[in-house]
């Protein structure tokens, strides 16, 4: 695809792949991630290479079901997002990925009507774009979309009662004490305490903490929650900062 040549849909089987790009900057020293769900293979394979050769960290899927494993495996920036799928419309998608997240969706839709659009918004879409279109149109929507949810600089220190949290210095101090914590250890309390009330699945702690392409055990994430526990909590069996979610993950309370 060269400029404004438009984008055009026809169905096709289902297909998941996923490939880095090497450009776009993440404030997380990592490229944005984007996950693309559409049934159509040949625009699929468009926008997966052209958005790899803007830089972008490309997931994709063709079906709900496989959408929604690969959203919480790979924690996505920003989900392209079409409205006809096989089995599960993309509203359904959008419906069950809101009821967890609010990472920005952008609908990919062949339907004009307006009350479409306007069910699209009203599911949690973020924004919407009609084919056939054009690549430059669609990322400078994804670059604007990201842009508006990429949140305010964290502060470099931390500050909850007691504890305190220094980003800069990668140290942790508890009522002036400073507490000797692993590498690991500091970058998994880092993550949760600069996102105070929100939930993090195992699964997202372990890509954001161990990597993509580290294969470990969820219950890894479990053991480090209770070294943390040990060593920043003033009672380990009663925590004031780190909570278990049931049957999801970890929230820190500030």
């Amino acid at each position: 695809m060269n400029g404004e040549r438009q984008i055009e849909s026809r169905a096709t089987p289902p297909l998941l792949q996923h490939g880095r790009g090497a450009g776009s900057e993440h404030n997380e020293t990592r490229p944005y991630r984007v996950l693309i769900v559409e049934d159509d293979t040949v625009l699929l394979e468009t926008l997966y290479y052209n958005l790899q050769r803007e830089g972008f960290d490309v997931i994709t899927a063709t079906d709900a079901e496989t959408a929604l494993k690969a959203f919480h495996a790979h924690s996505p920036d920003v989900i392209l997002l079409d409205v006809m799928l096989p089995a599960r419309s993309g509203f359904e998608l959008c419906r069950l990925i809101r009821q967890r997240s609010q990472t920005p969706i952008l609908f990919l839709t062949a339907r004009t009507a307006e009350e479409d659009r306007v069910r699209g918004l009203e599911m949690g879409g973020d924004d919407y774009i009609v084919k056939p279109f054009s690549m430059r149109e669609l990322i400078a929507r994804i670059r604007a979309i990201l842009r508006r949810a990429v949140p305010e600089p964290a502060p470099m220190k931390l500050r909850f009662g007691e504890l305190e949290i220094d980003l800069e210095a990668r140290r942790v101090l508890r009522a002036g004490e400073e507490i000797a914590l692993s590498p690991r250890e500091f970058a998994l309390l880092a993550l949760l305490a600069s996102h105070p009330g929100r939930v993090f699945s195992r699964d997202e702690l372990l890509n954001r903490i161990w990597g993509l392409n580290v294969f470990v055990s969820p219950r890894t994430v479990d053991v480090h929650i209770r070294w943390l526990r040990a060593k920043i909590e003033p009672d380990p069996e009663h925590p004031r900062y780190l909570h278990t979610v049931r049957g999801i993950g970890y929230r820190f309370n500030g």
